[in-house]
């Protein structure tokens, strides 16, 4: 903390001041702050389980250590991959160069998408229709490129254009690095980056993809191809090995049309360029150092990061997010209690408690929609630590011999995964990230929050700390993910995670008016000088931190210290409280960084995290004594109160 500091002028400093002068961010990183020294701990913790499993070399056929201990180790062979250069992607770059017409290349982008060589062109997954949750559908969305945000492609700032050009510098040096000569690889770059341009122009923003309905279009297979007749959509849908759906579901019907008109105003030369960049692209990362080089002196351009993150680091996070439910296993038994799982619980019910207390006291929310809140609130289904149960993995071969092999296996078998969850019951024992993963998560269709093992542990949770400390930190965490079921997105979605309106008008209305409020609070904080928080995209995390707050304040004051003025080290109850949530918000970030994520993260950068919910309660203020004149001060009837 920085004592010197005046709370009620800048909480930011005066609780992290001197965490933030003393913590650069370390050349391997991007940003360094309370989750970055948590997910450190994390990966060093899965470093130490994959090279114990690695060196297990007895350890029998099939089993956990065996599986995990063969994918690390295989990635971590640096000297086998380098003498295979670019070898394993040789024969699919000779088989695009075959390619004939404009449906050959539409069979190639179904063959890439099915064998987990890459994803161009457009996005494609199954998953659950927003209207009929019980169905698993197959859904299209618009894509095909490759910088970060559309935004990028349509920009002519100077940081854009910087950007531009190392995104061209990094194509023509893959493209040399497969043998083609200088000229013809700096044209390449020149073909690619136009033709993303115009799949950039054709993509909806970021803010208008927030919208649940504008995004909701669906189309009979037959009728989708009737607006796309360069793309026969129950031919691909096959090839995709999609069978027997006679509907599908897309996010932005102009992009398809617009793709059908640069299949056939495009060379098919032009499109083999580009299709052996998507291959080049997916596989990089895999490949020998002078293709990881490459890809690391590209993502430096766009993030700012001085120095290669290590092999090692690399790989353990390769096996978490390829087999990271085999990985997890290894990882809770390490280091997650079962008193840890117990505290969780106990505080997701105090939790659900606040809020029902929150609803029921609203005075903007008439007593029918509060019901349905209230309905919705007590449907919510829990998930801790990690699955009931574990992914198997049946079928996936993994070889301690061959690492771009099972790179590739995975994917291919990650995408028949996928595909075979058509016309099957959803599966709501299925979790969308991994144990050791240091986040938490809110899903609209299935209901449910979700917070991995990873997370829970300091700064957020430590089952001997005080109450004050869980509640501002996890248990804001916790308030934070149900709040999306609230939030101007999530609150579209009913108690069965359906798309569906439950509210009235008039409450509606209410709602969204004190939303564009907290939106244009947002929109006033400045990032790097110039650029502006986009108040709009961050408006669900915003909604979620404040709702999230203040539920976890309300819980916290249920507690016995809640319920105290006893002092630890010189600070009260609710002091503790709000410090704790601020400190889980410290972070220093390179400013490319901070740059590219005002365009791409719906999260408010972590300074105006930790003020823009505490700056809208009174506790907060009565805690601190903040008073009139203060640079943070609100009057009391400007303060946004929401959930």
């Amino acid at each position: 903390m920085d004592l010197k500091v005046k709370p009620g002028d800048d909480f930011y400093t005066y609780a992290n001041g001197v965490w933030l002068r003393n913590n650069p961010v370390p050349a391997k990183e991007t940003r360094w702050g309370s989750f970055n020294e948590l997910r450190d701990f994390n990966i060093k913790a899965v470093r130490t389980i994959l090279s114990e499993s690695a060196a297990k070399t007895d350890a029998k056929a099939g089993t956990v250590e065996k599986r995990v201990g063969d994918f690390y180790a295989a990635g971590m062979d640096s000297t086998t991959i380098d003498k295979l250069g670019y070898t394993p992607i040789k024969a699919d770059l000779e088989r695009i160069k075959t390619i004939k017409d404009v449906n050959g290349v539409l069979n190639e982008v179904a063959y890439m998408r099915t064998s987990g060589a890459g994803s161009p062109m457009f996005g494609f997954y199954i998953g659950q229709d927003r209207k009929n949750v019980e169905n698993m559908v197959p859904q299209l969305s618009q894509g095909g490129t490759t910088l970060p945000d559309r935004d990028y492609y349509l920009k002519d700032d100077a940081r854009s254009t910087k950007i531009q050009e190392a995104y061209k510098n990094y194509i023509t040096k893959l493209f040399t690095l497969t043998g083609v000569d200088k000229a013809t690889a700096e044209k390449n770059s020149e073909i690619i980056f136009n033709l993303e341009k115009k799949l950039a122009e054709a993509q909806m923003a970021r803010v208008e993809m927030r919208d649940p309905y504008k995004t909701y279009n669906k189309f009979a297979v037959a009728d989708l191809s009737k607006t796309t007749p360069n793309m026969d959509w129950k031919v691909l849908m096959s090839k995709m090995k999609v069978t027997g759906q006679d509907t599908v579901l897309v996010n932005n019907p102009k992009f398809f049309t617009s793709l059908n008109s640069l299949l056939t105003a495009t060379p098919v030369a032009d499109w083999q360029t580009y299709l052996q960049w998507n291959v080049m692209k997916s596989a990089a990362p895999y490949l020998s150092t002078d293709f990881v080089d490459a890809n690391f002196a590209y993502t430096q351009a766009l993030t700012g990061q001085k120095m290669q993150t290590p092999r090692w680091q690399r790989m353990s996070s390769l096996t978490d997010g390829t087999i990271g439910e085999l990985l997890g296993q290894l990882y809770v038994a390490k280091h997650f209690k079962p008193e840890a799982k117990a505290r969780m619980d106990e505080m997701i019910a105090n939790l659900i408690k606040a809020y029902e207390i929150r609803i029921k006291g609203l005075d903007w929310m008439s007593a029918e929609t509060k019901e349905k809140a209230l309905a919705k609130l007590h449907a919510f289904r829990p998930k801790v630590g990690y699955p009931n149960k574990w992914e198997t993995y049946e079928g996936l071969e993994i070889s301690r011999n061959n690492f771009f092999a099972n790179v590739r296996n995975s994917g291919e078998w990650g995408y028949y995964k996928m595909v075979n969850q058509l016309g099957r019951p959803v599966d709501r024992e299925r979790w969308g990230m991994t144990p050791p993963t240091v986040n938490a998560y809110y899903s609209p269709v299935m209901n449910e929050i979700v917070f991995p093992a990873g997370i829970l542990q300091f700064p957020f949770f430590d089952p001997n700390a005080d109450d004050a400390v869980n509640y501002g930190g996890i248990g804001a965490v916790i308030g934070h993910e149900i709040s999306h079921g609230f939030d101007d997105s999530g609150s579209q979605y009913d108690k069965d995670g359906t798309l569906r309106n439950w509210w009235t008008a008039e409450d509606l209305a209410k709602f969204k008016e004190k939303a564009t409020e907290l939106q244009k609070q947002y929109d006033a904080y400045t990032v790097l000088d110039t650029i502006h928080v986009n108040g709009k995209l961050t408006l669900g995390e915003n909604i979620g931190d404040l709702g999230g707050l203040s539920a976890a304040y309300e819980a916290f004051k249920m507690t016995k210290q809640g319920k105290s003025k006893k002092k630890i080290d010189g600070f009260t109850p609710d002091q503790r409280f709000f410090l704790a949530w601020a400190q889980v918000w410290r972070a220093n970030t390179l400013p490319e960084t901070s740059a590219q994520l005002i365009l791409t993260d719906s999260h408010s950068p972590g300074q105006y995290r930790t003020i823009g919910a505490p700056v809208n309660m009174d506790a907060w203020y009565k805690a601190f004594k903040v008073k009139p004149g203060d640079k943070l001060y609100k009057k009391p009837e400007d303060r946004i109160r929401i959930w």
